[in-house]
């Protein structure tokens, strides 16, 4: 790739990840995260809602300060720190948790103009397999009534992330031409985050570059009582940490953007961080070291590996001259 095309290509995705987990312009209404055993979607959630939170001088925090965060908790049992309400949805129908989540948003009076609602589901596995929902439980109308405004009047824009464990098997379906919920999920999102192991990408890369079999970890081992992968640290990986994100957005006008990124863990920037600390996967030096000089390298021309070891005289006698005289 061109030096210019991948210049542009590392500001425009990495302003497009800063835009989404800072929701500026609700550029995404509805993102669906995918995590598994492996690597858990909690890192991100805290990370949306460090930027929900945080607060400075800065004019762009003042704005991020403004973001009213509500989490409705299907596996989490309290409040998490940052969150402004917590909704316990633990054996609640989606009728009534839609009615909490709408009680414990402020009126838009108290709200202000620029208001804007982030409503994060810790996981959605337990209601879309749960027994005890009604059989006429739709999807996409609880999904809407979530982010729907609460009144005519209310200005508040809100964004909606939803947490999917793709290791926790479902219900079968009853009606068998019915899209299952997974695929009802991802076709609804505007943008879908799955979640990776930084040290997991680095073992399967490292596997690809000596053209081998990418290993497997987890459950997909197949192998009896294995639910976590055991993976030895790689030789230079021990700084392999942080969490890598597979973004696919779609956007208004029909295009996606599919990009990798890595999320560095919370201990290594401030909870008031201002600057960006989310980065390209690429450009990441455990996954894509520099290139090392070739410093033996010959300007000249190559030579031929292939020598006969034939005098002048043979030479040109084998070329059709005449030869030289003595």
């Amino acid at each position: 790739m061109a030096p210019v095309n991948l210049s542009h290509r590392r500001t425009h995705n990495l302003l497009l990840i800063s835009k989404l987990l800072s929701l500026r312009d609700t550029a995404s209404p509805l993102t669906l995260l995918q995590d598994s055993l492996e690597q858990p979607a909690t890192p991100l959630i805290r990370e949306y809602i460090r930027r929900a939170k945080a607060s400075s001088c800065n004019s762009v925090d003042q704005l991020l300060s403004k973001v009213h965060v509500t989490l409705i908790g299907l596996e989490t049992l309290k409040q998490p720190d940052g969150v402004d309400a917590f909704v316990s949805a633990c054996r609640k129908s989606p009728t009534d948790i839609v009615k909490e989540v709408a009680a414990v948003y402020p009126s838009s009076a108290s709200a202000g103009p620029s208001k804007r609602r982030l409503i994060i589901i810790d996981a959605i596995n337990p209601l879309i397999s749960s027994k005890r929902v009604d059989a006429g439980f739709h999807l996409p109308s609880f999904l809407g009534s979530l982010i729907a405004p609460t009144s005519p009047t209310a200005k508040a824009d809100s964004s909606l992330v939803v947490n999917y464990h793709q290791d926790v098997p479902g219900l079968p379906q009853q009606n068998p031409y019915s899209p299952s919920p997974l695929s009802m999920l991802t076709y609804l999102a505007t943008s879908v985050i799955t979640l990776h192991s930084f040290s997991h990408i680095l073992a399967r890369k490292a596997a690809r570059d000596r053209s081998l079999v990418a290993p497997v970890f987890g459950l997909e081992e197949e192998q009896e009582g294995v639910l976590l992968g055991r993976l030895d640290k790689l030789r230079g990986t021990n700084a392999a940490e942080g969490i890598v994100l597979e973004l696919e957005h779609r956007r208004k006008s029909g295009r996606g953007v599919l990009e990798w990124y890595i999320l560095p863990p919370a201990s290594r920037f401030s909870p008031q961080q201002v600057k960006e600390v989310v980065t390209l996967l690429d450009d990441n030096v455990l996954y894509n070291p520099p290139m090392e000089p070739d410093t033996n390298a010959d300007d000249e021309e190559p030579k031929s590996t292939f020598e006969l070891g034939l005098t002048e005289r043979q030479r040109r006698e084998r070329e059709g001259g005449r030869p030289a005289l003595l």
